[in-house]
């Protein structure tokens, strides 16, 4: 990707908004958040230039644009584009189908029933075992059909349909999802940004479930993201975006050959990683909002998230410093394996290695700033505790056979404790779903223990142990919500269908 000279600066027109994980100091110079977290202490001008940015005052100076940009790059702001962008005349809707012509049907319908629509419709239809139905479909609502006599997998789907295309922008979407009102406009205005190669919605099992498959699907499905926008990056709290609702642009799909048809799950995944590591920027938007159907069973959901464990493996050898099942800094480390293996007697060194942590953490980001001690405290203690399910999640994603061993010792039963029901029930709490704390339980372990299956059964299949090896990050001061989550959690499965 050859970037322009204004890749540093803002588009002129833009806005910014701070991201609500983001500390500012009482005269609006000192800013603290981002992914990782960091420190940004401005200069008087650029605080007034903050302010005005924040006020809604778009960006047309090169300074202004400058510090918007540093700052959206960072996790510290988000990017409000202008009206506008690429007119929906510039997009082709490219929608790959196996096997799905009831699916493919509700999309289309939504599709023409919400305004403006891309002006291209290609339907990509992979080795459907009665391609005649797909091909009705494409007759029946104009669109131009692209067909496989053999099933070859979504990406060389999503590969054909996209070369297919002349449209500068492609938006894939898959069958079982549906649009809703006005959702390509605020997706289009991202493009606006030269430097912008794909921009996702969030995408929602449908509302209002009754069962507790529809429910658990609501509150943590891995294709949801949240609801907080973000810059797409590995290491960032939106580590991917699914394709399953994806706009992308053309220039970057030839700069990077498209989807890798060797990955048959987690080709998604792959792509966004490859745009990041070529220099282009990737956005999660999540105002707007796509359905996606839910699975029709716990056996299909468990099968789902079965496939989604399969492609850790490939993901991590294409990008070893993109995936591993657990993050964790020193200090976090040291604070959490105290009372792992001393138990009560573990706690007053457990207490005494965060005291320290906020000491460095304070000198090193706040000293001079009037950051309140008590502030330093809650970002320390809100990173321990991040990190402290994280390790639960990934025993249970990713070590899961092997704590039947560690179970044999003390320290193991506290471990398998935590991964088991206190993580899970601190999750309940904390998202207060409309069903009972032992139905969600349940439900997230299987959904965990198939995943686990699928991870180790990648890594069987490839002779590596790559995605199940934890890694120590740089001593950094833990921050809540950056530590990256273990592969298949709710916002941050590596692998989507």
């Amino acid at each position: 990707m050859a970037l322009s000279p204004e890749a540093g600066l803002l588009p002129v027109g833009f806005g910014i908004r701070l991201d609500a994980e983001t500390r500012s100091s009482a005269d609006g110079r000192t800013l603290i958040g981002g992914a990782p977290m960091r420190r940004v202490r401005l200069t008087e001008h650029a605080a007034k230039l903050l302010a005005e940015l924040r006020h809604g005052v778009p960006a047309t100076s090169p300074a202004a644009r400058r510090l918007g940009r540093r700052l959206c790059d960072t996790g510290i702001a988000h990017p409000v584009p202008p009206p506008g962008g690429p007119h929906p005349a510039e997009v082709t809707c490219v929608v790959p189908v196996r096997d799905d012509p009831g699916g493919l049907a509700a999309l289309l319908g939504a599709l023409d029933s919400h305004q403006p629509a891309p002006s291209g419709l290609i339907i990509a239809e992979d080795g459907s075992r009665d391609p005649g139905a797909i091909a009705d479909l494409a007759t029946l609502w104009n669109a131009r059909l692209v067909q496989r006599a053999a099933a070859r997998g979504p990406a060389g789907a999503r590969n054909d349909g996209w070369r297919a295309a002349g449209t500068p922008i492609v938006a894939f979407l898959d069958a079982d999802v549906e649009v809703g009102e006005d959702w390509l406009a605020p997706l289009l205005a991202h493009f606006a940004d030269p430097t912008v190669a794909a921009v996702a919605p969030r995408v929602r099992a449908p509302g209002l479930p009754q069962d507790a498959l529809g429910i658990f699907e609501r509150e943590s499905s891995p294709l949801d993201m949240g609801a907080r926008p973000g810059s797409v990056a590995p290491r960032r709290r939106v580590r991917y975006v699914p394709s399953a609702a994806l706009l992308f642009r053309r220039e970057a799909l030839e700069d990077l050959g498209g989807f890798d048809e060797d990955l048959r799950v987690g080709e998604d995944v792959d792509l966004v990683w490859r745009a990041v590591a070529a220099g282009w920027s990737v956005r999660y938007e999540p105002s707007v909002v796509v359905s996606h159907r839910n699975r029709p069973s716990w056996a299909a959901l468990a099968r789902q998230r079965f496939g989604y464990g399969t492609s850790a493996e490939p993901l991590a050898q294409r990008h070893p410093r993109a995936l591993a099942p657990m993050e964790m800094t020193p200090w976090g480390l040291a604070a959490w394996a105290a009372p792992a293996l001393g138990g009560r007697r573990g706690i007053l060194p457990a207490a005494a290695i965060t005291a320290v942590a906020i000491g460095r953490l304070h000198r090193r980001l706040a000293s001079g700033d009037g950051t309140p001690p008590a502030e330093v405290a809650r970002i320390v203690l809100g990173g321990q505790f991040a990190s402290g399910r994280q390790v639960a999640v990934a025993v249970r994603r990713a070590w899961l056979p092997l704590l039947g061993i560690a179970a044999a010792w003390a320290w193991g039963r506290r471990l398998a404790i935590a991964a088991l029901v206190a993580e899970p029930l601190a999750s309940w709490i904390t998202r207060r779903p409309a069903i009972g704390p032992l139905r969600w339980t349940a439900a997230t372990l299987l959904s965990d223990a198939a995943y686990c299956a699928g991870v180790w059964r990648g890594a069987l299949a490839e002779r590596s142990t790559t995605a199940l090896r934890p890694r120590l990050t740089g001593d950094r001061a833990p921050v809540p919500g950056t530590a990256p989550p273990a592969p298949g959690a709710a916002r941050g499965s590596p692998a989507t269908d």
